[in-house]
């Protein structure tokens, strides 16, 4: 008998527990009922945000409940400037190009995100050689160039653009960004001319966060009037749904997705996730430049959510698909933001560290009680 080394026990101790982690989640999935966009065909989309690993097949279990849940997938980071287009001159579409041909092999609603942001904006867009701030034109031409490459690359295969995203702040005013102060207001207005002239047959969608909130929600609608004024092709706004356990209410949520809804535009929830665990400040949003510091007094869930929050959660979910169910002809599609609780972002945001349960599914990829509540909500008038 071959004496086998630590390594190699190592890697077929960790292969057995994730085939039988993966057996108990397809046996967890083949026990429900109905799957997610099963129970919502015919009322809108249901997709998820995937990561590198989930795309590519490396992450198998990932991979997997995206392709029986969705039947819409978001990139997470891959088509970010950052990611596609990291110095000037160079372009690097491997990850991108997987992301594409993954939702194609599984005959999904493919969403590119996103085109024009303040933050995963490399420093040499907004610079000369020597570190000073571009001119207009020049920053214009950039914007130009990066839009026409990324969205004609992918012309007729993604169905929607996050154009825009997150160019106003709390109080309805326009984010101080370089975009901004370099270029003015019109950045918003050449960036969906761009996008619209290098795929014309592409949604194109404003997206944001906290638009429960008035003050938000009025700038973001005095912008949306003010594109479609001057002729230009805007689809829809994506209401970004990184909401809380008691934020926002049932009636801001409803009336924001009826008050963009009266504009002509396709409402959709683009990175749903409910958090789970206390906020440290009240102002807490999806900003991602807010951090706060660790306390166990913000990570009170390390070993496990307990069932009465299960409940709670659940109880949540069910409130909030009830919303986006009564909203259905408005409605054009609901994203998660992440597959599993286990790789969410709000593991880390805004303070590093905590252990989150935001999603549907546990960090072991099985079905948890707010998914069942979700499925209920479905067969519902």
């Amino acid at each position: 008998m071959r004496n086998i080394s630590s390594k190699e026990y190592y890697n077929t101790t960790m292969s057995m527990l994730l085939l039988g982690l993966n057996l108990v989640t397809t046996v967890g999935i083949a026990q429900q009922k109905q799957t997610l966009k099963e129970a919502y065909n015919g009322k809108f989309v249901i997709g998820a945000a995937v990561n590198e690993a989930q795309f590519s097949g490396r992450d198998t279990l990932g991979a997997m409940l995206v392709a029986t849940q969705f039947n819409s997938i978001t990139p997470e980071n891959a088509l970010k400037w950052q990611s596609v287009h990291p110095k000037p001159n160079q372009y690097n579409f491997e990850a991108a190009d997987r992301y594409v041909a993954f939702g194609e092999k599984n005959h999904m609603t493919i969403i590119g995100h996103t085109l024009v942001w303040h933050n995963q904006t490399p420093r040499w867009v907004f610079q000369d050689d020597s570190g000073k701030d571009v001119s207009k034109e020049k920053l214009l031409e950039r914007m130009r160039d990066h839009i026409t490459t990324v969205v004609g690359r992918y012309k007729g295969r993604i169905k929607g653009w996050d154009v825009v995203n997150e160019a106003i702040i709390d109080d309805g005013s326009f984010n101080q960004s370089k975009w901004l102060k370099i270029i003015g207001e019109e950045f918003i207005a050449k960036a969906f001319q761009f996008a619209h002239e290098a795929d014309p047959q592409a949604e194109l969608y404003y997206n944001d966060f906290s638009m429960e909130n008035i003050p938000k929600r009025m700038g973001a609608i005095a912008l949306i009037k003010k594109l479609k004024a001057q002729g230009i092709t805007i689809t829809g706004v994506g209401l970004q749904g990184h909401f809380q356990l008691d934020w926002p209410s049932i009636g801001q949520l409803d009336s924001t997705i009826t008050e963009f809804a009266q504009l002509g535009v396709k409402v959709m929830i683009t990175e749903l996730d409910v958090d789970a665990l206390p906020q440290p400040d009240w102002t807490a949003t999806a900003e991602i430049t807010k951090r706060f510091q660790y306390s166990e007094k913000m990570d009170p869930y390390k070993a496990g959510l307990p069932d009465s929050m299960q409940q709670v959660l659940a109880n949540r979910y069910a409130d909030l698909f009830a919303v986006f169910n009564k909203n259905k002809k408005h409605m054009s599609r609901v994203t998660f933001w992440g597959v599993t609780d286990r790789e969410s972002w709000l593991n880390g945001f805004p303070i590093r560290g905590r252990t989150n349960y935001p999603l549907l599914f546990d960090r072991t990829g099985k079905p948890k009680r707010a998914l069942e509540a979700v499925l209920k909500v479905a067969g519902n008038p």
